[in-house]
């Protein structure tokens, strides 16, 4: 299987890092392994969870938000060195949302103009093009669940993965994927449960 291919040559090239052997070759040719994978990954998350940036004026393209993951992985993994494919693809998932994240930052920074060259096309409403208070809020209670919880989160929530995909990426199991999915799906519910409804405007209680 070319998934199965994957996870073995990653892990090797992460042994090899454990080496003499100049490092910068190795994590080169690690991430021309993986790149197949990783614009699968970004993919989804930029179309899923980041459509505004593919529209004017970013016209974010999947092969672009690949590049400059590729090159905070180069950076990053020049002092930090993954030891399992799992921990590689962590490392991958938390630069995929800091690009994108920093893009939509620098998106919301610029001011919104109307075209002018054709009266009947619109501004766009500014639900499109900046991103809100609670949208914030809801970046930065994901980024603060513990670790296993925010990749399993990520895999499966945000990039669109199922149980079985997520869990062959991490090497787990789909039940242990769940459990986890629902640890952070508990967590942020305590964090934002006042954007919940009015009704249902309480503080979750743990079993």
């Amino acid at each position: 299987m070319p998934e199965q291919g994957t996870t073995k040559v990653v892990q090797s090239y992460l042994e090899a890092l454990k080496g003499d052997d100049p490092a910068e070759p190795i994590i080169r040719a690690l991430i021309d392994r993986a790149v197949g994978r990783l614009q699968i990954l970004g993919t989804s998350l930029l179309y899923r969870s980041y459509p505004r940036l593919t529209r004017p004026p970013v016209n974010l393209q999947p092969d672009e938000l690949l590049s400059g993951v590729v090159e905070r992985l180069l950076k990053a993994m020049r002092s930090v060195h993954p030891q399992t494919v799992r921990q590689f693809f962590a490392l991958a998932n938390q630069h995929l949302r800091w690009e994108l994240n920093d893009l939509a930052r620098r998106l919301d920074e610029k001011p919104v103009l109307a075209p002018l060259r054709d009266e009947t096309v619109q501004a766009p409403a500014s639900s499109e093009s900046v991103l809100s208070a609670e949208g914030r809020r809801m970046l930065e209670a994901i980024d603060a669940l513990p670790e296993s919880e925010r990749e399993v989160f990520d895999l499966v929530r945000i990039q669109g993965l199922t149980h079985a995909e997520a869990a062959s990426i991490m090497g787990l199991s789909a039940k242990t994927v769940q459990r986890r999915l629902n640890q952070s799906l508990l967590l942020l519910e305590e964090q934002l449960y006042d954007l919940r409804p009015a009704e249902a405007n309480e503080p979750p209680k743990r079993t």
